[in-house]
Parts: C-alpha cells; sequence; structure tokens
C-alpha cells in the first residue's frame, strides 16, 4: 500500500521521466547519415556506442518495470549498425516501450533489478525512475554537444534531476570500463542547476567536439 502523497509523488516522476525521454527522442530524431561516428562527451564512445547503450537502458529498465530485470540479456548493448534511419526507430520503440512499462509500475516501493546497480538487492520504483530521469537528462544534453544543437530543459525537469544526481555515489565504479558517468568534476561559479549535474557526474559543460 502506498499513500495518495507518495502516488502523486510517483506519477509525477513518471510525468518527468517521460519529458527526458521524448527530449532524447527529439535530439535522436535528428541524426543524419554520417552522425553515427561523431564523438561525445562520454570517453571513449561515438554516437554509435552513446545511441546502443541509451537503447539497451531502455529496454533493461522496461524488464525491471515488468520484474525481469535481473536477467542480463535485458541490458545487452547491440551494434547500432550504420542505417541510422533503423537505429532511430529502434531507439523510439524502446523509448516508448520504457514508458509504457513505468505507467503500469503500481507503487513507489516495486522492486525493480537493476544489476548495474547491485545484484545484491532491489531498488524501489520510485529511485529507480528517478535514475531512469537523470540518465535521460544527462545523456540528452550528449547528445545534443555531439550533434552541436542546443539542450535547454525546463527548471522542473533540472530541479528533480539535481537532487538524484547529487545522490549518485562518486566511486571506483566510475573509472569502470563502460560507465556512463565518470568522476565528478569541480563545480564553475555561479553554476546554473544543469551545469551543476553535468559537473556532479564528470562531464565538463564547455565540452565541444573537436
Amino acid at each position: 500500500m502506498h499513500t495518495n502523497n507518495e502516488g502523486a509523488a510517483l506519477d509525477r516522476l513518471r510525468a518527468l521521466d517521460a519529458r527526458a525521454v521524448r527530449g532524447s527522442v527529439a535530439l535522436v530524431d535528428r541524426l543524419a547519415p554520417g552522425d553515427l561516428a561523431r564523438p561525445t562527451p562520454c570517453a571513449g564512445w561515438d554516437l554509435a556506442a552513446l545511441l546502443g547503450h541509451l537503447t539497451a537502458q531502455h529496454r533493461g529498465f522496461a524488464a525491471a518495470a515488468r520484474g525481469r530485470g535481473a536477467d542480463p540479456g535485458h541490458w545487452a548493448v547491440h551494434p547500432v549498425g550504420d542505417d541510422v534511419p533503423a537505429a532511430v526507430d529502434r531507439y523510439r520503440r524502446a523509448a516508448e516501450d520504457v514508458l509504457t512499462a513505468f505507467a503500469a509500475v503500481d507503487g513507489p516501493g516495486r522492486p525493480f533489478a537493476l544489476p548495474e546497480v547491485s545484484t545484491e538487492r532491489p531498488v524501489p520504483a520510485a529511485r529507480a525512475i528517478g535514475f531512469h530521469l537523470v540518465d535521460y537528462v544527462v545523456h540528452s544534453w550528449d547528445l545534443a554537444r555531439a550533434l552541436d544543437l542546443p539542450y535547454d530543459p525546463d527548471p522542473e525537469l533540472l530541479d528533480a534531476a539535481l537532487p538524484i544526481a547529487r545522490a549518485v555515489p562518486d566511486g571506483a565504479s566510475r573509472q569502470a570500463p563502460g560507465s556512463s558517468f565518470r568522476p565528478a568534476l569541480p563545480e564553475p561559479d555561479g553554476a546554473g542547476a544543469l551545469d551543476r549535474i553535468l559537473t556532479m557526474l564528470g562531464r565538463a559543460p564547455g565540452w565541444r567536439a573537436n
């Protein structure tokens, strides 16, 4: 059982997550032939690798919402290939699938198996959806920077993402190969919410492709 307040908080979180996800879809829709080889702010990842990661995370979180997240196969990253329209279509379908799965979650305490977070204990739904939200705020910025496009999420979305970013452990796991977050960087003086989120998760707000 959960209270009306908890239910309302979960609904708000889902709505904000959907806003972040659909923002990422709008950016992915801008991909053109040749873009998949562009560098990204994610160290060692070009746009093809980033898109593969983002597609896999949607599918993994969707599986977790349906009680099947412990199966590593749901989190597997598959090669994007060089067919941009097909890659974009796969991303759009994965994005809609995770939003559908999250919409069916019946309470903030529903356990999500997130093996990338812990293999020992599940994560409550509200916390898991929060992780997904901050992922897609930060990775949307990654996409925008790689494509040299603007990214200006609304203040409500950033206000929700900021405390989640602050709670992400800044430990050795961020140095592991394949980690999508790097060790935190110093926060610039007078930084706004987005730049604070980015530096907490190892991004240099001034990054540009060479």
